[in-house]
């Protein structure tokens, strides 16, 4: 087989899959991204514009998912160029507006990949890779609610090592350990507003994981069920 038709046919595997798969990749690269540059100054612009980048895929998720196609542009196209206004301006209002409008689009997508995975009886590669961009989209979206939060209210949200108000990779770091309710502790909501959206977060967790598991289980019998009538 000639190079060209090789690649031709990786391309077409590839591009074969449901978005999740690549926006999932592309999340955990971000997520290496803030470990390797660990938040110096030097490097934000790199962070922010991978971050972009991001949500750009997830624009490519809800589009593909959503059966309402209006809805989700509707949600997406303000949250990018509010996105792309706030990587030019430095104005904490207009970065509170565009992790507002990011919130929303990724809790709206986060809720079409859920009905993408309810709407058949299989458990297919494309919806595993959804299973796990799903719980990353809450977390993200629950991420940019905290920020929200602090920009509202500065002292809602500290970081409990050093008194200091967190970064956004601490918010994410908070956000990821309460919806899998680790809860390691040291970024601590201390706001009402903060608290309750803690609150949210860790009912969305643990009903997330018991939907995933009840489904699976459930598929798992309903299959071996088939195969010892055979």
């Amino acid at each position: 087989m000639e190079p060209h038709s090789k690649f031709s046919g990786l391309r077409q595997r590839l591009l074969s899959h449901h978005p999740s798969a690549f926006l999932l990749v592309t999340q955990v690269v971000l997520l290496i991204l803030y470990a390797v540059f660990d938040g110096r100054e030097g490097h934000r612009l790199i962070i922010s514009v991978f971050g972009l980048v991001v949500l750009l895929m997830v624009l490519w998720v809800v589009t593909a998912s959503s059966r309402v196609q209006w809805m989700a542009w509707s949600i997406a196209t303000p949250a990018i160029l509010l996105s792309l206004l706030a990587l030019l301006i430095d104005n904490p209002t207009l970065s509170a507006l565009s992790s507002l409008l990011e919130s929303i689009l990724y809790f709206y997508t986060a809720g079409t990949l859920i009905a993408y995975m309810l709407e058949d009886t299989r458990v297919t590669t494309d919806e595993l890779f959804a299973v796990g961009v799903t719980f990353t989209l809450l977390a993200w979206g629950f991420a940019h609610a905290y920020y929200v939060s602090l920009v509202w209210r500065p002292d809602s949200i500290i970081n409990m090592t050093t008194g200091s108000t967190p970064t956004f990779l601490e918010l994410l770091f908070l956000s990821f350990t309460n919806l899998s309710a680790t809860g390691l502790g040291d970024i601590m909501p201390v706001s009402a507003p903060a608290r309750v959206l803690a609150m949210l977060e860790q009912f969305c967790g643990v009903g997330y994981v018991a939907m995933v598991v009840s489904r699976l289980i459930g598929l798992m019998s309903k299959k071996y069920s088939r195969k010892t009538e055979r």
